[in-house]
């Protein structure tokens, strides 16, 4: 890393622990080391060992066994079976079924088009009158936050009959942010002055223009404001979908961009102080 990297938005971090602090929940945060194109950090002589034994025909162990081979995963199932984890035509299946047209019409997802945002598919857990049979239905919980009222939306849908058994709605709870969310959230922080840091400490660490979150490696924790501590303009968080930024430049060093917040259901950036 060049020796000028060290201002701007503060400092690109390498190989370092940030503590999470100020006015919301103290979590620790570790972000991993420099990342390179080699990441595995050790000196190259085992490597170089395998592939030698290799050539000879020989194990890692020197004992004579065959090279490992790695074979394909096999082919996905349409439906999995029992506790089996849902499959990608179920997990399809059942974000289609879990968003019907009134739900779709009456919501909004993180960049303010028509639908609510989802967050997660879960297999759902067996209802108790279910735990010994293995015939009970396979179920599953899809999690959506809608940005129109602010509201997180489960939904579990009963797969082997096609139907929407239970909704759940909240107000105030802020569940993980989706990868969209996150890069949403550094596309609102790069068009802000609030981004001006980041790209300069992006420009130091590249020499490259940062024009797009997808020139980024993006990690978020959601943020929830402490009444009083904070400013008008982060005082919503937690009631708003706020998250923290942790960016890291592909194949290269993290930026520490901690200080802001983005509002992402007013799409404002803030500043946290103090």
């Amino acid at each position: 890393m060049r020796s000028t990297v060290h201002r701007h938005l503060g400092k690109v971090v390498a190989g370092t622990a940030i503590a999470v602090a100020g006015t919301a929940v103290m979590v620790a945060v570790t972000l991993p080391g420099t990342a390179g194109a080699d990441e595995s950090g050790g000196t190259g002589k085992a490597a170089g060992s395998a592939q030698q034994q290799a050539a000879d025909g020989l194990g890692a162990d020197g004992l004579g066994a065959a090279p490992g081979v790695v074979q394909q995963a096999p082919a996905e199932g349409e439906k999995g079976t029992g506790r089996d984890p849902l499959t990608d035509d179920e997990t399809k299946r059942v974000e289609q079924l879990a968003v019907n047209q009134q739900f779709l019409n009456s919501s909004e997802n993180v960049d303010g088009k028509r639908g609510p945002q989802r967050l997660d598919v879960q297999l759902a857990d067996p209802e108790t009158s279910e735990l010994d049979n293995p015939n009970a239905p396979r179920r599953a919980d899809v999690t959506f936050y809608d940005y129109k009222d602010d509201t997180v939306v489960t939904k579990t849908v009963n797969l082997d009959s096609g139907k929407v058994e239970q909704t759940d709605t909240q107000h105030g709870v802020q569940p993980p942010a989706s990868h969209a969310e996150n890069v949403e959230a550094a596309e609102l922080l790069l068009a802000s002055p609030q981004g001006a840091g980041l790209k300069a400490d992006y420009k130091d660490a590249t020499g490259n223009e940062l024009t797009s979150p997808d020139q980024l490696l993006l990690m978020a924790m959601v943020y929830k404001a402490t009444p009083g501590r904070q400013s008008g303009d982060l005082d919503q968080c937690g009631e708003h979908r706020c998250v923290r930024l942790f960016p890291k430049v592909k194949n290269g060093p993290w930026i520490d961009a901690r200080d802001f917040v983005i509002d992402l259901s007013a799409r404002k950036v803030g500043k946290l102080t103090g």
